[in-house]
C-alpha cells in the first residue's frame, strides 16, 4: 500500500475514539514480550506543546486512534540541546505491536501554530522494540518498550527509544517524516487546541517570556 493511502486510512480514525482495529482484531494478535509498548511526547524547557490526536498503523496492521492521551512534559534538562537520559513511560498511550505509520496532530505554543506530522518508521526499529536489551536493575530483562517523540519550535520533530534498563536513549531515523502546517494541515484540520486558558492576552506565560528573554529565537539544535 502507498504511503499515501496508509494515512489515508490512519485520518478516517479522527472520527472514532480511543482506538480501532482492522483484522485481526487486537485480542487475536497478541503483546510484545512485555506486554504493549508505549509512546510519550515532550518538549525542551518553556517551549510547551500540546498533543491532540495520534493515529497509528502498527506492523499486523492494527489500526489506532487516540484522543486521550498522555499530557507532553517540559524537560527542564532540555535547554539549548535535547537531554539524551530523559526518561519517561506511558499510561494511556499504548499500543499492541511496534509501528509502522503514525500521524499526530500538535500545538506549539510558542510557535502559535498547528502542525501536523507523519512518519514512516523502518522495519530495524521495528526488530529493535522486540529484542531485549540486556538486564534491569530489578534483574529483568530491559527492552526499548518506549518511544519518545522530542517537539520543538518551527515544527521539529526527534524520536528515540528509551531503554527500559536505563542509559542513553536510542536516537530514531525514520524512513520518512513530514511535518504540515498552515493552510497544508489535512487531518489535523480543526483540531486544534491552541488557545488555552492559561495564555495572557499577549502571548506567552511570564515564566515563557522570562526564559526567552535575551535568546535568539528559536534558541537550541533541535
Amino acid at each position: 500500500m502507498r504511503h499515501g493511502k496508509i494515512f489515508t486510512l490512519v485520518l478516517m480514525l479522527t472520527t472514532t475514539a480511543c482506538h480501532s482495529s482492522i483484522p485481526p482484531s487486537s485480542e487475536e494478535a497478541g503483546e510484545m514480550p512485555y506486554g504493549k509498548w508505549g509512546f510519550v511526547f515532550f518538549t525542551p524547557k518553556e517551549l510547551p506543546a500540546f498533543v491532540n490526536y495520534v493515529g497509528i498503523i502498527d506492523e499486523n496492521n492494527i489500526l489506532y486512534s487516540f484522543r486521550n492521551l498522555d499530557s507532553t512534559d517540559e524537560d527542564d534538562a532540555s535547554v539549548s540541546s535535547w537531554d539524551k537520559r530523559y526518561m519517561r513511560f506511558a499510561m494511556f498511550n499504548k499500543a499492541l505491536h511496534p509501528p509502522v505509520n503514525m500521524l499526530f496532530c500538535w500545538d506549539s505554543i510558542i510557535d502559535k501554530r498547528t502542525y501536523e506530522t507523519r512518519i514512516t518508521l523502518p522495519k530495524s526499529v521495528r526488530t529493535q522494540m522486540s529484542v531485549s536489551t540486556g538486564i534491569d536493575i530489578f534483574g529483568e530483562k530491559a527492552w526499548y518498550s518506549t518511544m519518545l517523540f522530542g517537539l520543538a519550535p518551527e515544527g521539529k520533530v526527534r524520536i528515540w527509544l528509551q531503554n527500559s534498563g536505563g542509559g542513553d536513549n536510542l536516537l530514531v531515523q525514520p524512513e520518512k517524516i513530514t511535518t504540515l502546517s498552515g493552510d497544508k494541515l489535512d487531518g489535523c484540520k480543526g483540531i486544534s487546541r491552541l488557545e488555552m486558558s492559561y495564555t495572557i492576552p499577549d502571548g506567552y506565560d511570564q515564566s515563557i517570556k522570562n526564559f526567552i528573554k535575551g535568546k535568539t529565537y528559536p534558541y537550541g539544535k533541535w
